[in-house]
């Protein structure tokens, strides 16, 4: 079990770690080659050896051949060198057999029993007498030889000799091998460290770099691999330095609009207090709630954009129908719209379902509306459109108000952006939000003018595909 746990903690580090995972590729590449070069320096001593030991047999069949003599009658005669049999007293105790016979099969000297190899002239292994042996023949002419005049000499040994040269030959190519295998990973261990400091330079600017000017880092200052990731690494800075510009932009607006609807708080509160007259106390009262209310909502709207921005929170990938969350929004704001003696219309026909955040897309909607119906004057009317138009659903949110003139309408997207002499009481961030709801829900927003000469938002959002 501690061998288990240790296995896993030794493999969870070399996943965790860039240098033990090159060490371990590198590793792992040489001990493949070391294994690869090994089996072929097997073969190849097996055959130096095979050969060695085939022409030690051609040289004790040619002396055997050169002793064969005839006599006046006919007779073969053959007495063995002794230099014949003694090649092979390596110390290994190997055990030489030997046969010389005539052309047409007569056993002249040797081991009966013992047959050619089918290739005269060539080694073959074979087994004789239960154990393995190389053989080798030859044909060797006689003079005097009835007939056509040729002997056969065939030579066998035993394996102990020739596995002891190959094993040898072998080992001797191993530890050469395993000799330039650990200089290999000497060398390399000193490479991976040299050539990964640059990286390890650029942690240590990453960690040193002052956190509140983010500066770039220089890309020739690390090996052409790495450029790609100071590159990224400074995109991704300029675009936080970007977002933390906007963030102290956003706070210091936002510090400036809380100030005057929580100063004005203050005031009504205090003359509420001070008042002695029932009425006027009742009208301060009424004006505090109405500033209330107002700051409220305010606060309620930096919270929604703060929401909305990208990376704030995990997005939802809901099925919305924008037809039902439109009918819910004027239900909630038909009191508002009353008070004010607006007609608030609908016109939806069926589902217009759209893939998004449902609480996103609902203050979206509540931002449209809650704009029209501030910059709608009494008696006005305010009409919500939801339509199907071509793989898209359409929202459009039309008033009869003052409108937005055509240079201006980029600019009321921004935060706290405000059109110089309006009346209407706003904080300047309802188009602000409408526009971050709908671009992360991979959407559009345009305005333009309505039929009665006000506002025309118009917001377009991809349909579900299961519709």
């Amino acid at each position: 079990m501690a061998i288990a746990i240790r296995v896993r903690g030794l493999a969870r580090s070399i996943r965790e770690s860039l240098y033990a995972q090159l060490l371990v590729w590198v590793l792992f590449t040489l001990l493949g080659a070391l294994a690869l070069n090994l089996y072929f320096s097997m073969r190849q001593a097996v055959q130096i050896s095979s050969i060695v030991t085939d022409n030690t047999l051609m040289g004790s069949a040619r002396m055997i051949a050169e002793a064969v003599r005839t006599d006046e009658r006919g007779n073969v005669t053959v007495e063995i060198p002794p230099a014949a049999l003694e090649n092979f007293a390596n110390g290994y105790g190997d055990r030489v057999y030997y046969s010389v016979r005539t052309a047409w099969g007569t056993v002249i000297a040797g081991y009966g029993e013992l047959e050619a190899p089918p290739l005269p002239g060539q080694g073959s292994t074979m087994r004789f007498r239960h154990e393995e042996v190389r053989a080798l023949a030859i044909e060797h002419p006689v003079i005097g030889l009835e007939k056509d005049g040729t002997i056969n000499v065939t030579v066998a040994v035993t394996l102990n000799g020739e596995s002891d040269l190959t094993r040898r030959l072998w080992m001797s190519d191993f530890l050469n091998q395993f000799v330039l295998v650990v200089l290999a990973g000497i060398v390399t261990l000193l490479g991976l460290r040299r050539g990964l400091g640059p990286l390890m330079r650029l942690r240590e600017a990453v960690i040193a770099s002052r956190r509140e000017r983010l500066e770039p880092f220089d890309p020739a200052s690390v090996q052409t691999e790495l450029r790609p990731l100071v590159q990224a690494l400074n995109d991704y800075m300029a675009r936080v330095q970007r977002q933390m510009a906007s963030q102290r932009r956003f706070v210091a607006n936002a510090a400036h609009q809380l100030r005057t609807p929580l100063t004005l708080l203050a005031t009504q509160a205090s003359v509420a207090a001070r008042e002695a007259d029932e009425q006027r106390r009742r009208d301060a009262l009424n004006a505090l709630t109405r500033s209330t209310r107002q700051a409220s909502r305010l606060a309620e709207q930096l919270l929604t954009l703060t929401r909305a921005e990208p990376g704030s929170r995990t997005p939802r990938a809901e099925r919305i129908d924008m037809a039902q969350v439109a009918r819910l929004v004027l239900e909630a704001q038909a009191e508002d719209a009353l008070k004010r003696n607006i007609d608030l219309g609908l016109e939806a026909e069926g589902e217009a379902p759209v893939v998004g955040d449902g609480t996103m897309l609902r203050e979206m909607v509540v931002n449209l509306v809650d704009n029209a119906l501030h910059y709608t004057p009494s008696g006005g009317e305010v009409t919500v459109c939801v339509v199907r138009e071509e793989g898209s659903v359409v929202l459009t949110v039309d008033d009869n108000g003052p409108g937005i003139p055509e240079e201006e309408r980029e600019q009321v997207f921004e935060r706290f952006y405000r059109i110089m002499g309006t009346q209407a009481e706003g904080s300047g961030l309802g188009l602000a939000i409408v526009r971050e709801v709908v671009e992360g829900a991979g959407g559009t927003v345009s305005l333009g003018t309505s039929k009665a000469g006000g506002l025309s938002v118009s917001v377009t959002l991809p349909m579900s595909p299961a519709a």
